[in-house]
């Protein structure tokens, strides 16, 4: 299911030619049941995570405006114990984070061993909103891929497992999913203004993320372009993309420090 919508490294990505709306030639329910499924099994692998107290996986979601990201985390890793799943946002960088490189005020969001961290946003506004608007030099820009080539290794190296995925959505898609924001007040407050300047600018965001995926997508730190336009698909791809990872990572229960044998559970009280 996952691997037709990982972007392989040297692969070339036209993001016009892929799709936005799939549901992998399942129904609904189906799609649900398998979520259902994932969940149980990601709940497992989380525990031995924890237990284990090894590894980290870091979980990054990028998308344009209105493209599920807060829906997505809430369907796939709201179900799991908020005791071992961390979510940081990024917004505009405070005084303080301007005068550090980039990356610093992300390293120190990074996953410490034992625990999942979503990313709800992350250090790739860096080479899309920043270039799109040309806040950054192109040489500053082209620098900055290799940096998160390199922090993103660096994290691999430390066992962090690192994943990226593109919530993938039309112009058409993101302006309904506008009005449907200025048609329920309960709703209103995921409406900004701003979002329509952004959103004249799609095509330069296209073609940013394009670039940004192509360069910095790896063995170690893989980006999936996810069809986000059929909700129910969308969550139980992201769902498959961490139950796989997880198996990848192969989390195992410690080993007790004590003998069990000299413990009979009907011996203490």
């Amino acid at each position: 299911m996952t691997d037709r919508y990982r972007i392989r490294p040297g692969e070339p990505l036209r993001l016009a030619d892929r799709p936005t709306d799939d549901d992998g030639g399942l129904t609904k329910d189906e799609g649900e049941e398998r979520l259902e499924a994932n969940t149980e099994r990601a709940r497992d692998l989380q525990e031995r995570l924890y237990a284990e107290n090894q590894q980290a996986l870091l979980f990054v979601f990028q998308a344009m405006d209105a493209g599920g990201k807060d829906s997505t985390t809430e369907h796939v890793f709201g179900p799991l114990n908020p005791q071992g799943v961390n979510v940081a946002s990024f917004k505009t960088p405070t005084e303080l984070e301007q005068r550090h490189d980039f990356l610093w005020r992300v390293h120190a969001q990074a996953p410490p061993h034992g625990l999942i961290k979503v990313f709800n946003r992350s250090h790739y506004e860096d080479v899309l909103i920043v270039r799109v608007h040309g806040w950054a030099a192109p040489d500053v820009i082209e620098r900055r891929y290799d940096h998160i080539r390199h922090f993103e290794s660096l994290l691999a190296d430390a066992r962090t497992r690192v994943v990226k995925v593109m919530l993938h959505i039309s112009k058409d898609y993101q302006l309904e999913r506008f009005r449907r924001r200025l048609e329920r007040p309960d709703k209103h407050w995921k409406f900004n203004p701003g979002d329509l300047d952004e959103r004249k600018l799609w095509d330069d965001y296209r073609r940013a993320f394009e670039v940004a995926i192509e360069r910095t997508t790896t063995e170690a730190a893989p980006w999936y372009v996810v069809p986000a336009e059929t909700r129910w698909y969308r969550n139980l791809v992201v769902s498959q993309i961490l139950v796989d990872t997880l198996e990848a990572m192969d989390p195992q229960y410690p080993e007790p420090t004590f003998d069990p044998a000299d413990y009979p559970p009907g011996s203490i009280a």
